[in-house]
């Protein structure tokens, strides 16, 4: 399961620049930046939406929730590293709330499918919150339990999404990074339920 040599050529270099951004993918990142993952079907169409919110200082796709480390697209596709493909979203909190962050991944995708998502399928495609601190964790799962019951009221079933602290995060080979603003004509996944997240951001 470990990357080979070609695979691992093809991961992003340290300093490699958001395709849109033009800041920096990996870290360390600045002082005072909140961090978050989101898994919300394929992984393309997930990371546009965020990039595109004013408060986001970086967003990059990659693979969490599973073992072993660093592995590839192929061993993430295969369902048996049990990896999501989630985005990274690197924020600042003094511009954008993480209830702005959560009311846009509840109302992206449907949250109420499992391993799937849309024709997507497999555990990549699950729905998952993955938080770096307590209070994060806390705020997710508060999310989940105010939105449950709109889903409930409008016909579907349980939510389904993952939410727990930071598993790790290796992040996806060079091309996917910022797929659809590379590949304007690309397949996106991503659609919501309709329903929507009664988060009120500051």
């Amino acid at each position: 399961m470990w990357l080979s040599r070609s695979e691992k050529a093809a991961m992003p270099a340290l300093g490699t620049k958001h395709f849109v951004l033009e800041t920096p993918l990996a870290g360390p990142y600045p002082e005072g930046l909140k961090q978050v993952q989101f898994g919300m079907g394929c992984f393309w169409g997930a990371e546009r939406i965020f990039w595109e919110m004013d408060g986001v200082w970086t967003t990059s796709v990659g693979y969490a929730g599973g073992q072993p480390e660093g592995p590839s697209y192929e061993d993430v596709c295969s369902g048996r590293t049990g990896h999501a493909e989630v985005v990274h979203v690197v924020y600042d909190p003094a511009k954008i709330s993480l209830d702005s962050l959560l009311k846009a991944f509840w109302e992206s995708h449907d949250p109420t499918q499992g391993d799937k998502q849309g024709n997507d399928r497999g555990t990549q495609y699950r729905s998952v919150i993955f938080t770096y601190d307590d209070a994060d964790l806390k705020a997710a799962e508060a999310s989940k339990a105010l939105y449950e019951p709109g889903l409930k009221t409008a016909g579907f079933g349980p939510i389904t999404t993952q939410i727990m602290a930071n598993p790790g995060y290796h992040i996806a080979e060079l091309y996917h990074q910022q797929y659809l603003a590379k590949n304007p004509d690309g397949y996106c996944g991503i659609g919501g339920t309709g329903v929507s997240c009664p988060l009120r951001p500051a």
